[in-house]
Protein backbone atom coordinates (compact mmCIF):
# COMPACT_ATOMS: atom_id res chain seq x y z
CA UNK A 1 0.00 0.00 0.00
CA UNK A 2 1.44 3.57 -0.37
CA UNK A 3 2.04 5.53 2.34
CA UNK A 4 0.13 8.63 1.69
CA UNK A 5 -2.74 6.40 1.41
CA UNK A 6 -1.98 4.53 5.10
CA UNK A 7 -1.41 8.24 6.73
CA UNK A 8 -4.69 9.82 4.95
CA UNK A 9 -6.53 6.15 6.82
CA UNK A 10 -4.46 7.12 10.16
CA UNK A 11 -5.26 10.93 10.66
CA UNK A 12 -9.07 10.32 9.48
CA UNK A 13 -9.52 7.76 11.94
CA UNK A 14 -7.88 9.22 14.45
CA UNK A 15 -6.67 6.29 16.08
CA UNK A 16 -3.44 6.46 18.23
CA UNK A 17 -1.68 3.22 19.10
CA UNK A 18 0.99 3.34 21.39
CA UNK A 19 1.77 0.08 21.07
CA UNK A 20 5.78 -1.21 20.54
CA UNK A 21 6.76 -4.85 19.57
CA UNK A 22 9.36 -5.89 22.00
CA UNK A 23 12.72 -7.38 20.58
CA UNK A 24 11.83 -11.51 20.13
CA UNK A 25 13.26 -13.61 22.98
CA UNK A 26 15.00 -16.27 21.45
CA UNK A 27 15.38 -18.38 24.75
CA UNK A 28 14.73 -21.92 23.89
CA UNK A 29 11.54 -22.88 25.52
CA UNK A 30 10.79 -26.38 26.63
CA UNK A 31 7.27 -28.32 27.29
CA UNK A 32 7.96 -28.27 30.93
CA UNK A 33 8.68 -25.01 30.92
CA UNK A 34 5.40 -24.11 29.89
CA UNK A 35 3.10 -22.49 32.23
CA UNK A 36 -1.27 -23.20 31.89
CA UNK A 37 -2.83 -19.34 31.50
CA UNK A 38 -6.02 -19.84 33.21
CA UNK A 39 -9.14 -19.17 30.69
CA UNK A 40 -12.57 -17.90 31.22
CA UNK A 41 -16.04 -19.44 31.33
CA UNK A 42 -17.00 -18.32 27.65
CA UNK A 43 -17.60 -21.26 25.94
CA UNK A 44 -15.79 -22.06 22.66
CA UNK A 45 -17.39 -22.97 19.59
CA UNK A 46 -15.73 -23.18 16.34
CA UNK A 47 -18.49 -21.91 14.60
CA UNK A 48 -17.76 -18.65 15.61
CA UNK A 49 -13.68 -18.64 16.05
CA UNK A 50 -11.50 -16.31 15.08
CA UNK A 51 -8.59 -18.46 13.06
CA UNK A 52 -5.39 -17.12 11.75
CA UNK A 53 -3.37 -18.46 8.74
CA UNK A 54 -0.17 -18.09 8.09
CA UNK A 55 2.77 -19.45 5.71
CA UNK A 56 5.19 -21.45 7.63
CA UNK A 57 8.30 -20.52 5.87
CA UNK A 58 6.55 -17.05 5.42
CA UNK A 59 5.80 -15.69 9.31
CA UNK A 60 8.90 -15.63 11.36
CA UNK A 61 11.98 -17.33 11.93
CA UNK A 62 13.06 -18.56 14.86
CA UNK A 63 15.58 -20.41 14.19
CA UNK A 64 18.34 -19.37 11.62
CA UNK A 65 20.06 -22.77 12.03
CA UNK A 66 17.71 -24.35 10.05
CA UNK A 67 17.14 -22.06 6.77
CA UNK A 68 19.13 -24.35 4.99
CA UNK A 69 18.32 -27.83 4.28
CA UNK A 70 19.06 -31.24 1.90
CA UNK A 71 20.86 -28.67 -0.71
CA UNK A 72 18.36 -26.65 -1.68
CA UNK A 73 20.40 -24.20 -3.16
CA UNK A 74 19.41 -23.80 -6.73
CA UNK A 75 18.23 -19.90 -7.83
CA UNK A 76 15.04 -19.66 -7.85
CA UNK A 77 12.12 -17.58 -9.53
CA UNK A 78 10.51 -14.47 -7.12
CA UNK A 79 9.19 -15.78 -3.78
CA UNK A 80 9.48 -19.10 -4.96
CA UNK A 81 12.54 -20.30 -2.17
CA UNK A 82 12.88 -20.87 1.26
CA UNK A 83 12.95 -17.67 3.17
CA UNK A 84 13.51 -18.93 6.55
CA UNK A 85 10.30 -19.02 8.62
CA UNK A 86 9.15 -22.58 10.83
CA UNK A 87 7.49 -23.54 14.03
CA UNK A 88 9.88 -22.33 16.02
CA UNK A 89 8.85 -18.53 14.91
CA UNK A 90 5.42 -19.10 15.19
CA UNK A 91 5.60 -20.12 18.85
CA UNK A 92 7.84 -16.94 19.59
CA UNK A 93 4.86 -15.21 18.29
CA UNK A 94 2.34 -16.79 20.60
CA UNK A 95 5.01 -16.27 23.61
CA UNK A 96 5.06 -12.44 22.74
CA UNK A 97 1.01 -12.54 22.94
CA UNK A 98 0.94 -11.62 19.01
CA UNK A 99 -1.88 -13.80 18.55
CA UNK A 100 -3.57 -12.62 21.79
CA UNK A 101 -3.84 -8.87 21.01
CA UNK A 102 -5.45 -10.25 17.66
CA UNK A 103 -8.33 -12.46 19.80
CA UNK A 104 -7.30 -15.04 17.94
CA UNK A 105 -8.79 -18.41 18.76
CA UNK A 106 -7.24 -20.87 16.31
CA UNK A 107 -3.84 -21.11 14.32
CA UNK A 108 -3.49 -22.56 10.58
CA UNK A 109 -0.17 -23.02 9.09
CA UNK A 110 0.82 -24.21 6.40
CA UNK A 111 1.86 -28.35 6.06
CA UNK A 112 5.00 -29.14 8.08
CA UNK A 113 5.65 -32.32 7.03
CA UNK A 114 8.84 -33.41 4.94
CA UNK A 115 8.81 -31.41 1.45
CA UNK A 116 10.54 -32.69 -1.96
CA UNK A 117 13.99 -32.28 -1.99
CA UNK A 118 14.92 -31.16 -5.38
CA UNK A 119 13.01 -28.31 -7.20
CA UNK A 120 10.73 -27.96 -10.29
CA UNK A 121 11.50 -25.57 -13.30
CA UNK A 122 8.20 -23.81 -14.21
CA UNK A 123 7.13 -20.84 -16.16
CA UNK A 124 6.77 -18.89 -13.08
CA UNK A 125 10.61 -19.54 -11.92
CA UNK A 126 12.40 -22.42 -10.47
CA UNK A 127 10.55 -23.46 -7.28
CA UNK A 128 10.74 -25.28 -4.27
CA UNK A 129 8.16 -26.62 -1.98
CA UNK A 130 8.51 -23.81 0.52
CA UNK A 131 4.88 -23.68 0.74
CA UNK A 132 4.34 -26.83 2.28
CA UNK A 133 2.34 -28.92 -0.26
CA UNK A 134 4.37 -31.03 -1.65
CA UNK A 135 4.81 -33.96 0.25
CA UNK A 136 7.45 -36.34 0.28
CA UNK A 137 7.38 -38.23 3.56
CA UNK A 138 4.14 -37.58 5.75
CA UNK A 139 5.60 -39.24 8.88
CA UNK A 140 8.59 -36.66 9.16
CA UNK A 141 8.77 -33.06 9.19
CA UNK A 142 11.06 -30.89 6.79
CA UNK A 143 14.35 -29.79 8.51
CA UNK A 144 13.49 -26.16 7.37
CA UNK A 145 10.52 -25.52 9.23
CA UNK A 146 11.94 -27.56 12.42
CA UNK A 147 11.74 -30.82 14.58
CA UNK A 148 8.73 -32.92 16.33
CA UNK A 149 10.22 -31.34 18.92
CA UNK A 150 9.54 -27.69 18.25
CA UNK A 151 6.39 -28.84 16.98
CA UNK A 152 4.97 -30.47 20.31
CA UNK A 153 6.53 -27.17 22.08
CA UNK A 154 4.17 -25.13 19.34
CA UNK A 155 1.40 -26.75 20.00
CA UNK A 156 1.98 -26.84 24.31
CA UNK A 157 2.96 -23.34 24.23
CA UNK A 158 -0.41 -22.36 22.01
CA UNK A 159 -2.63 -24.64 24.51
CA UNK A 160 -1.29 -23.08 27.43
CA UNK A 161 -2.90 -19.46 26.37
CA UNK A 162 -5.64 -21.12 24.79
CA UNK A 163 -5.11 -21.40 21.69
CA UNK A 164 -6.01 -24.22 19.23
CA UNK A 165 -4.24 -25.29 16.50
CA UNK A 166 -4.84 -26.71 12.71
CA UNK A 167 -2.84 -28.42 11.24
CA UNK A 168 -3.00 -28.51 7.29
CA UNK A 169 -3.20 -32.21 5.36
CA UNK A 170 -2.68 -33.11 1.71
CA UNK A 171 -4.25 -36.54 1.16
CA UNK A 172 -4.56 -36.51 -2.07
CA UNK A 173 -1.39 -35.90 -3.57
CA UNK A 174 2.49 -35.89 -3.31
CA UNK A 175 4.60 -33.46 -4.15
CA UNK A 176 5.88 -33.12 -8.30
CA UNK A 177 8.33 -35.72 -9.65
CA UNK A 178 12.14 -33.96 -9.59
CA UNK A 179 15.83 -35.42 -10.12
CA UNK A 180 15.82 -35.63 -6.48
CA UNK A 181 12.32 -36.93 -5.85
CA UNK A 182 11.33 -40.02 -8.04
CA UNK A 183 7.95 -41.20 -8.07
CA UNK A 184 6.15 -43.12 -5.86
CA UNK A 185 5.20 -46.70 -7.54
CA UNK A 186 2.43 -47.70 -9.91
CA UNK A 187 0.31 -48.93 -7.18
CA UNK A 188 -0.05 -46.08 -4.91
CA UNK A 189 -0.21 -42.86 -7.24
CA UNK A 190 -1.70 -42.34 -11.19
CA UNK A 191 0.13 -39.97 -12.99
CA UNK A 192 -2.42 -39.01 -16.01
CA UNK A 193 -4.95 -37.79 -16.63
CA UNK A 194 -4.77 -34.00 -16.10
CA UNK A 195 -8.26 -33.17 -14.04
CA UNK A 196 -10.87 -31.55 -16.28
CA UNK A 197 -13.36 -30.08 -13.75
CA UNK A 198 -16.39 -30.73 -15.52
CA UNK A 199 -17.94 -33.36 -13.85
CA UNK A 200 -16.95 -35.97 -10.88
CA UNK A 201 -14.75 -38.59 -12.23
CA UNK A 202 -12.37 -35.86 -14.18
CA UNK A 203 -12.02 -34.17 -10.63
CA UNK A 204 -11.47 -36.71 -8.13
CA UNK A 205 -9.65 -39.69 -10.38
CA UNK A 206 -7.11 -37.47 -12.01
CA UNK A 207 -3.93 -35.34 -11.24
CA UNK A 208 -4.78 -32.02 -10.45
CA UNK A 209 -2.03 -30.42 -12.44
CA UNK A 210 0.84 -32.29 -14.57
CA UNK A 211 3.93 -33.36 -13.04
CA UNK A 212 1.74 -33.80 -9.59
CA UNK A 213 1.45 -37.51 -8.66
CA UNK A 214 -2.77 -37.94 -7.07
CA UNK A 215 -2.82 -40.77 -4.56
CA UNK A 216 -5.15 -43.66 -5.28
CA UNK A 217 -7.57 -42.79 -2.43
CA UNK A 218 -10.60 -44.23 -4.19
CA UNK A 219 -8.51 -47.71 -3.93
CA UNK A 220 -9.04 -50.13 -0.93
CA UNK A 221 -6.62 -53.02 -2.62
CA UNK A 222 -3.15 -53.50 -0.30
CA UNK A 223 -0.03 -51.94 -1.25
CA UNK A 224 3.43 -52.42 -0.09
CA UNK A 225 5.36 -49.57 1.46
CA UNK A 226 7.87 -47.98 -0.98
CA UNK A 227 11.34 -48.96 -0.58
CA UNK A 228 12.59 -45.85 -0.82
CA UNK A 229 10.60 -45.35 2.52
CA UNK A 230 11.81 -48.27 4.28
CA UNK A 231 15.53 -47.39 3.36
CA UNK A 232 14.93 -43.93 4.87
CA UNK A 233 13.11 -45.11 7.97
CA UNK A 234 16.01 -47.64 8.49
CA UNK A 235 18.94 -44.88 7.91
CA UNK A 236 16.88 -43.29 10.16
CA UNK A 237 16.91 -45.83 12.83
CA UNK A 238 13.29 -46.07 12.86
CA UNK A 239 12.19 -48.94 10.41
CA UNK A 240 11.11 -51.51 13.64
CA UNK A 241 9.29 -48.68 15.39
CA UNK A 242 7.04 -47.63 11.72
CA UNK A 243 6.74 -50.89 11.03
CA UNK A 244 5.27 -52.26 14.10
CA UNK A 245 2.99 -49.15 14.65
CA UNK A 246 1.03 -49.53 11.47
CA UNK A 247 0.99 -53.67 12.32
CA UNK A 248 -1.48 -52.17 15.26
CA UNK A 249 -3.15 -49.42 13.30
CA UNK A 250 -4.49 -52.18 10.96
CA UNK A 251 -5.05 -54.84 13.08
CA UNK A 252 -7.17 -52.10 15.12
CA UNK A 253 -8.88 -50.51 12.38
CA UNK A 254 -9.31 -53.60 9.84
CA UNK A 255 -8.40 -51.06 6.83
CA UNK A 256 -6.92 -53.01 3.86
CA UNK A 257 -3.40 -51.50 3.69
CA UNK A 258 -4.78 -49.22 1.03
CA UNK A 259 -2.46 -45.87 0.13
CA UNK A 260 -5.15 -43.75 1.47
CA UNK A 261 -4.97 -45.92 4.81
CA UNK A 262 -1.41 -45.69 5.36
CA UNK A 263 -1.39 -41.73 4.72
CA UNK A 264 -4.04 -41.06 7.37
CA UNK A 265 -2.05 -43.07 10.17
CA UNK A 266 0.96 -41.04 9.52
CA UNK A 267 -1.42 -38.12 9.80
CA UNK A 268 -3.10 -38.90 13.01
CA UNK A 269 0.14 -39.66 14.44
CA UNK A 270 0.30 -35.84 15.00
CA UNK A 271 -2.73 -35.93 16.67
CA UNK A 272 -2.20 -38.81 18.68
CA UNK A 273 1.57 -38.03 20.12
CA UNK A 274 0.87 -33.68 20.03
CA UNK A 275 -2.77 -33.28 20.91
CA UNK A 276 -3.65 -30.77 17.33
CA UNK A 277 -6.82 -29.67 17.62
CA UNK A 278 -8.15 -29.79 13.71
CA UNK A 279 -7.20 -30.21 10.41
CA UNK A 280 -7.95 -28.05 7.71
CA UNK A 281 -7.66 -30.49 4.76
CA UNK A 282 -6.30 -29.63 1.58
CA UNK A 283 -8.38 -30.37 -2.34
CA UNK A 284 -10.79 -31.83 -0.87
CA UNK A 285 -12.98 -31.80 -3.93
CA UNK A 286 -10.15 -34.13 -5.53
CA UNK A 287 -10.60 -37.23 -3.69
CA UNK A 288 -13.46 -40.01 -3.24
CA UNK A 289 -15.31 -39.00 0.10
CA UNK A 290 -15.16 -41.82 1.92
CA UNK A 291 -11.13 -41.24 2.37
CA UNK A 292 -12.29 -38.34 3.99
CA UNK A 293 -15.06 -40.00 6.35
CA UNK A 294 -12.36 -42.35 7.50
CA UNK A 295 -9.87 -39.63 8.19
CA UNK A 296 -11.87 -37.75 10.49
CA UNK A 297 -12.88 -41.07 12.37
CA UNK A 298 -9.30 -41.77 12.77
CA UNK A 299 -8.24 -38.22 14.02
CA UNK A 300 -11.33 -38.06 16.45
CA UNK A 301 -10.20 -41.50 17.67
CA UNK A 302 -6.54 -40.12 17.77
CA UNK A 303 -7.55 -36.64 20.06
CA UNK A 304 -9.65 -38.68 22.64
CA UNK A 305 -6.66 -40.99 22.96
CA UNK A 306 -4.36 -38.23 23.35
CA UNK A 307 -6.74 -36.51 26.18
CA UNK A 308 -6.87 -39.62 27.87
CA UNK A 309 -3.14 -39.42 28.15
CA UNK A 310 -3.32 -35.63 28.81
CA UNK A 311 -6.02 -34.76 31.16
CA UNK A 312 -3.72 -31.45 32.81
CA UNK A 313 -3.72 -29.86 29.08
CA UNK A 314 -6.99 -30.57 27.57
CA UNK A 315 -8.66 -27.11 27.12
CA UNK A 316 -12.25 -28.55 27.11
CA UNK A 317 -14.64 -30.99 25.40
CA UNK A 318 -14.56 -29.71 22.49
CA UNK A 319 -14.40 -32.86 19.73
CA UNK A 320 -11.51 -32.75 16.90
CA UNK A 321 -12.42 -30.21 14.10
CA UNK A 322 -11.96 -30.63 10.51
CA UNK A 323 -12.31 -27.62 7.91
CA UNK A 324 -12.13 -28.04 4.62
CA UNK A 325 -10.74 -26.57 0.93
CA UNK A 326 -13.69 -27.29 -1.98
CA UNK A 327 -11.94 -24.99 -4.23
CA UNK A 328 -14.79 -22.56 -5.43
CA UNK A 329 -17.49 -23.99 -2.80
CA UNK A 330 -20.04 -21.35 -1.49
CA UNK A 331 -22.19 -21.10 1.13
CA UNK A 332 -24.73 -19.55 -1.06
CA UNK A 333 -25.22 -22.63 -3.03
CA UNK A 334 -26.29 -24.66 0.30
CA UNK A 335 -24.16 -27.83 1.61
CA UNK A 336 -23.46 -29.43 -1.16
CA UNK A 337 -20.84 -28.99 -3.77
CA UNK A 338 -22.03 -29.54 -7.56
CA UNK A 339 -19.64 -31.25 -9.82
CA UNK A 340 -22.07 -30.90 -12.99
CA UNK A 341 -23.55 -34.12 -12.64
CA UNK A 342 -23.08 -35.45 -8.98
CA UNK A 343 -23.55 -33.28 -5.89
CA UNK A 344 -21.29 -34.47 -2.63
CA UNK A 345 -22.44 -32.86 1.19
CA UNK A 346 -18.99 -33.03 2.37
CA UNK A 347 -20.64 -32.37 5.76
CA UNK A 348 -21.77 -35.56 5.51
CA UNK A 349 -18.04 -36.85 5.73
CA UNK A 350 -16.37 -35.34 8.09
CA UNK A 351 -16.46 -32.23 7.45
CA UNK A 352 -17.56 -29.66 10.48
CA UNK A 353 -16.42 -26.72 8.25
CA UNK A 354 -16.10 -25.79 4.32
CA UNK A 355 -14.12 -22.36 3.18
CA UNK A 356 -16.21 -20.18 2.02
CA UNK A 357 -15.66 -18.55 -1.39
CA UNK A 358 -18.75 -16.02 -1.64
CA UNK A 359 -17.52 -13.34 0.77
CA UNK A 360 -14.94 -11.85 -1.26
CA UNK A 361 -17.64 -11.27 -3.46
CA UNK A 362 -20.32 -10.33 -1.25
CA UNK A 363 -18.17 -8.03 0.48
CA UNK A 364 -18.79 -5.59 -2.44
CA UNK A 365 -22.29 -5.41 -0.57
CA UNK A 366 -23.19 -3.90 2.03
CA UNK A 367 -22.80 -4.73 5.43
CA UNK A 368 -26.90 -5.60 6.34
CA UNK A 369 -26.61 -7.62 3.23
CA UNK A 370 -24.02 -9.96 4.08
CA UNK A 371 -24.66 -10.30 7.76
CA UNK A 372 -28.43 -11.07 7.15
CA UNK A 373 -27.60 -13.81 4.73
CA UNK A 374 -24.49 -15.09 6.20
CA UNK A 375 -26.57 -15.03 10.05
CA UNK A 376 -29.75 -16.65 8.15
CA UNK A 377 -27.73 -19.58 6.59
CA UNK A 378 -25.71 -20.51 9.85
CA UNK A 379 -28.52 -20.88 11.62
CA UNK A 380 -30.35 -22.65 8.97
CA UNK A 381 -29.01 -24.36 6.69
CA UNK A 382 -25.97 -24.83 8.22
CA UNK A 383 -26.98 -25.33 12.03
CA UNK A 384 -24.69 -27.56 14.03
CA UNK A 385 -22.24 -27.26 11.30
CA UNK A 386 -20.41 -23.91 10.04
CA UNK A 387 -18.22 -22.36 7.45
CA UNK A 388 -15.21 -20.36 7.20
CA UNK A 389 -15.28 -17.18 5.97
CA UNK A 390 -12.27 -15.15 4.29
CA UNK A 391 -11.11 -12.33 2.18
CA UNK A 392 -7.68 -12.90 1.67
CA UNK A 393 -5.62 -16.19 0.95
CA UNK A 394 -2.71 -18.00 -0.12
CA UNK A 395 -3.90 -19.03 -4.01
CA UNK A 396 -6.74 -16.56 -4.51
CA UNK A 397 -5.77 -14.07 -7.02
CA UNK A 398 -8.84 -12.47 -6.92
CA UNK A 399 -9.15 -11.14 -3.16
CA UNK A 400 -11.12 -8.72 -2.03
CA UNK A 401 -8.82 -5.25 -1.31
CA UNK A 402 -5.50 -6.80 -3.33
CA UNK A 403 -3.87 -2.71 -3.27
CA UNK A 404 -4.65 -2.40 0.44
CA UNK A 405 -6.73 0.37 -0.04
CA UNK A 406 -9.95 -0.54 2.40
CA UNK A 407 -7.76 -2.14 5.53
CA UNK A 408 -10.52 -1.26 8.12
CA UNK A 409 -13.18 -2.27 5.82
CA UNK A 410 -11.63 -5.63 5.72
CA UNK A 411 -11.23 -5.78 9.23
CA UNK A 412 -14.98 -5.07 9.47
CA UNK A 413 -16.15 -7.11 7.16
CA UNK A 414 -14.65 -10.50 7.66
CA UNK A 415 -14.44 -9.82 12.00
CA UNK A 416 -17.98 -9.39 12.13
CA UNK A 417 -19.24 -11.55 9.85
CA UNK A 418 -21.80 -14.13 11.21
CA UNK A 419 -19.76 -17.53 10.55
CA UNK A 420 -15.60 -18.67 11.27
CA UNK A 421 -13.19 -15.68 10.66
CA UNK A 422 -9.70 -16.59 8.93
CA UNK A 423 -7.26 -13.92 8.68
CA UNK A 424 -5.31 -14.49 6.38
CA UNK A 425 -1.31 -13.43 7.90
CA UNK A 426 -0.37 -9.74 6.93
CA UNK A 427 -4.42 -9.03 6.77
CA UNK A 428 -3.61 -6.84 10.02
CA UNK A 429 -0.93 -4.90 8.72
CA UNK A 430 -1.97 -4.77 5.09
CA UNK A 431 0.88 -6.61 4.04
CA UNK A 432 1.70 -6.35 0.31
CA UNK A 433 0.45 -8.47 -1.80
CA UNK A 434 1.73 -7.09 -5.11
CA UNK A 435 5.29 -7.82 -5.46
CA UNK A 436 6.93 -6.92 -8.24
CA UNK A 437 8.78 -9.63 -10.45
CA UNK A 438 6.35 -12.87 -8.53
CA UNK A 439 4.01 -14.53 -10.21
CA UNK A 440 1.28 -16.31 -9.66
CA UNK A 441 0.32 -17.29 -6.06
CA UNK A 442 3.70 -15.90 -5.32
CA UNK A 443 2.52 -12.64 -4.57
CA UNK A 444 0.42 -13.29 -2.03
CA UNK A 445 3.14 -15.21 -0.64
CA UNK A 446 5.83 -12.18 0.73
CA UNK A 447 7.28 -12.47 4.03
CA UNK A 448 5.35 -10.66 7.32
CA UNK A 449 5.60 -7.03 7.48
CA UNK A 450 7.25 -7.12 10.55
CA UNK A 451 9.50 -3.74 10.05
CA UNK A 452 6.50 -1.80 9.22
CA UNK A 453 4.24 -3.11 12.46
CA UNK A 454 7.70 -2.31 14.24
CA UNK A 455 8.23 0.93 12.95
CA UNK A 456 5.11 2.23 10.49
CA UNK A 457 2.72 4.76 12.49
CA UNK A 458 -0.32 4.01 9.69
CA UNK A 459 0.87 0.04 9.93
CA UNK A 460 0.00 0.80 13.28
CA UNK A 461 -3.12 2.33 13.22
CA UNK A 462 -4.28 -0.53 11.15
CA UNK A 463 -3.01 -3.36 13.52
CA UNK A 464 -5.05 -1.23 16.42
CA UNK A 465 -8.20 -1.62 14.55
CA UNK A 466 -7.77 -5.22 14.19
CA UNK A 467 -6.81 -5.76 17.54
CA UNK A 468 -10.04 -4.05 19.10
CA UNK A 469 -12.19 -6.50 16.70
CA UNK A 470 -10.80 -9.39 17.24
CA UNK A 471 -10.88 -9.27 20.93
CA UNK A 472 -14.00 -8.15 20.91
CA UNK A 473 -15.01 -11.06 18.95
CA UNK A 474 -12.88 -13.52 20.36
CA UNK A 475 -14.51 -12.59 23.87
CA UNK A 476 -18.32 -12.58 22.31
CA UNK A 477 -19.40 -15.93 20.52
CA UNK A 478 -22.62 -13.87 19.63
CA UNK A 479 -20.28 -11.73 17.08
CA UNK A 480 -19.49 -15.28 14.65
CA UNK A 481 -21.96 -17.96 16.02
CA UNK A 482 -24.97 -15.78 17.02
CA UNK A 483 -28.22 -14.25 15.72
CA UNK A 484 -27.96 -11.22 13.68
CA UNK A 485 -30.90 -8.41 14.23
CA UNK A 486 -30.54 -4.99 12.50
CA UNK A 487 -32.13 -2.23 14.95
CA UNK A 488 -31.46 0.95 12.94
CA UNK A 489 -30.91 1.80 9.48
CA UNK A 490 -29.05 5.09 9.83
CA UNK A 491 -26.46 5.22 11.60
CA UNK A 492 -26.51 1.19 11.18
CA UNK A 493 -26.79 -0.58 14.16
CA UNK A 494 -27.14 -4.30 14.96
CA UNK A 495 -27.67 -6.42 17.42
CA UNK A 496 -25.91 -10.51 17.90
CA UNK A 497 -27.25 -12.56 20.86
CA UNK A 498 -25.86 -16.19 21.30
CA UNK A 499 -26.81 -18.87 24.05
CA UNK A 500 -25.31 -22.36 24.62
CA UNK A 501 -26.59 -23.80 27.81
CA UNK A 502 -26.59 -21.15 30.83
CA UNK A 503 -24.38 -18.89 28.79
CA UNK A 504 -25.96 -15.92 27.23
CA UNK A 505 -24.02 -13.79 25.27
CA UNK A 506 -25.70 -10.04 23.57
CA UNK A 507 -23.68 -7.09 22.07
CA UNK A 508 -24.59 -4.44 20.04
CA UNK A 509 -22.46 -2.77 16.81
CA UNK A 510 -22.43 0.30 15.04
CA UNK A 511 -20.86 0.50 12.07
CA UNK A 512 -20.28 4.11 9.60
CA UNK A 513 -21.03 6.15 12.49
CA UNK A 514 -20.92 10.26 12.01
CA UNK A 515 -17.89 11.68 14.18
CA UNK A 516 -18.78 13.69 16.49
CA UNK A 517 -21.99 13.53 18.72
CA UNK A 518 -23.86 10.27 17.45
CA UNK A 519 -27.08 8.39 18.81
CA UNK A 520 -27.39 4.98 18.83
CA UNK A 521 -30.69 2.99 18.62
CA UNK A 522 -30.72 -0.26 21.33
CA UNK A 523 -34.54 -0.20 22.67
CA UNK A 524 -36.00 -3.72 22.49
CA UNK A 525 -32.56 -4.96 22.95
CA UNK A 526 -30.90 -3.66 26.42
CA UNK A 527 -33.59 -1.55 28.66
CA UNK A 528 -33.53 1.46 30.08
CA UNK A 529 -30.46 2.03 32.44
CA UNK A 530 -28.78 -0.68 31.78
CA UNK A 531 -25.09 0.34 32.20
CA UNK A 532 -23.14 -0.84 28.72
CA UNK A 533 -19.19 -0.48 27.72
CA UNK A 534 -18.05 1.00 24.24
CA UNK A 535 -15.02 -0.81 23.78
CA UNK A 536 -13.65 0.62 20.79
CA UNK A 537 -13.73 4.12 22.29
CA UNK A 538 -13.46 2.88 25.59
CA UNK A 539 -15.97 4.69 27.17
CA UNK A 540 -18.93 3.85 29.76
CA UNK A 541 -22.27 4.28 28.49
CA UNK A 542 -26.21 4.49 30.25
CA UNK A 543 -29.20 3.30 28.27
CA UNK A 544 -32.01 6.12 28.28
CA UNK A 545 -35.01 6.39 26.07
CA UNK A 546 -33.80 3.44 24.36
CA UNK A 547 -30.75 4.99 22.98
CA UNK A 548 -27.07 6.05 24.54
CA UNK A 549 -25.14 8.57 23.02
CA UNK A 550 -21.37 8.78 22.28
CA UNK A 551 -19.46 12.00 21.31
CA UNK A 552 -15.88 10.90 19.40
CA UNK A 553 -14.51 10.65 16.31
CA UNK A 554 -14.51 7.25 15.35
CA UNK A 555 -16.95 4.97 12.93
CA UNK A 556 -17.64 2.33 14.82
CA UNK A 557 -19.11 1.33 18.48
CA UNK A 558 -18.69 -2.57 20.22
CA UNK A 559 -21.12 -2.25 22.77
CA UNK A 560 -21.56 -4.58 25.58
CA UNK A 561 -22.49 -4.94 28.75
CA UNK A 562 -20.39 -3.54 31.61
CA UNK A 563 -18.83 -5.52 33.93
Amino acid sequence: MKKGLLAIITFSLLIACKEQQKAPDKKHVTPKEISKEPQGQIPFVWEGANIYFLLTDRFNNGNIKNDSSLNRTDPTGVLRGFMGGDIAGITEKINEGYFSKLGVHAIWFTPVVEQIHGSTDESTGNTYGYHGYWTKDWTALDPNFGTKKDLEVLVKTAHSKGIRILMDVVLNHTGPVTDHDPVWPTEWVRTAPTCEFTSYENTTSCTLVNNLPDILTESDSAVKLPDALLAKWKTEGRLSNELDELAVFFERTGYPRSPRAYIIKWLTDYVKDLGIDGYRVDTVKHADEKAWAELYKEASYAFEAWKNKNTDEVLDDTPFYMVGEVYNYGISDGRKFNFGDKKVDYFNYGFNGLINFDLKNDAKKDYEFIFKKYSSLLNTKFKGKGFVNYLTSHDDGQPFDKDRVQPLKTANLLLLSPGTSQIYYGDESARDLTIAGAQGDATLRSYMNWNDIENTDSTKTILAHWRKLGKFRNRHPAIGAGKHKRLSKNPYVFSRTYSKGDFKDKVVVGLDLPKGKKTLWVKGFFGDGTKLYDTYSETELTVKKGKVMLENDYDIALLELLK
